[in-house]
């Protein structure tokens, strides 16, 4: 693959991606849908077009998400976790890896919430931690732990697909 052509993909892929996010904050449920959505786009182009493009991809999704999409914590999931596809194989050297993965997860997830609410202060975020409490935060944290698997052997079955 020329080096032009995977350049062109990248940028096509990140335009996509930053429209996806954009029109994520249209759609309540999609503050979760929408990251995963562009780390699967992350995933052709890292597979596509190599690692360098693929952290160039996520550097300038991240960015431009932060800065125009209305769904602060959807961009700030992204920003967070998006680069995933990339590290994942790294993850998979490991024997046993899940439990490396799930600390993984739950260390990103707890930090950037921790950031969300007591640095940047989203009024948003706080009134539905306060709503759901303890046990509710909890709960999310184990459907979010479901879902990062589910999105990891997703990642696993793409990455075979698109090396054929």
């Amino acid at each position: 693959m020329k080096k032009s052509y995977a350049v062109a993909l990248g940028g096509v892929f990140a335009a996509l991606a930053v429209v996806i996010m954009t029109l994520g904050g249209m759609i309540p449920v999609a503050t979760y849908i929408s990251p995963v959505l562009c780390m699967l786009l992350l995933q052709f182009v890292n597979t596509a077009c190599g690692s360098r493009i693929g952290w160039t991809w996520y550097a300038a999704v991240g960015i431009l998400s932060l800065l125009l999409s209305p769904d602060k914590e959807a961009a700030a999931v992204f920003a967070a976790i998006g680069y995933y596809p990339i590290v994942k194989s790294r993850f998979d050297k490991i024997p046993a890896s899940w439990p490396v993965k799930a600390v993984y997860f739950n260390a990103v997830t707890v930090i950037l919430y921790w950031i969300l609410l007591y640095l940047v202060g989203m009024p948003q975020i706080i009134a539905d931690f306060e709503g759901i409490g303890i046990w509710g935060m909890a709960a999310a944290l184990v459907l979010g732990n479901i879902c990062f698997f589910l999105v990891d052997r997703l990642l696993q079955i793409m990455g075979r697909l698109t090396k054929k």
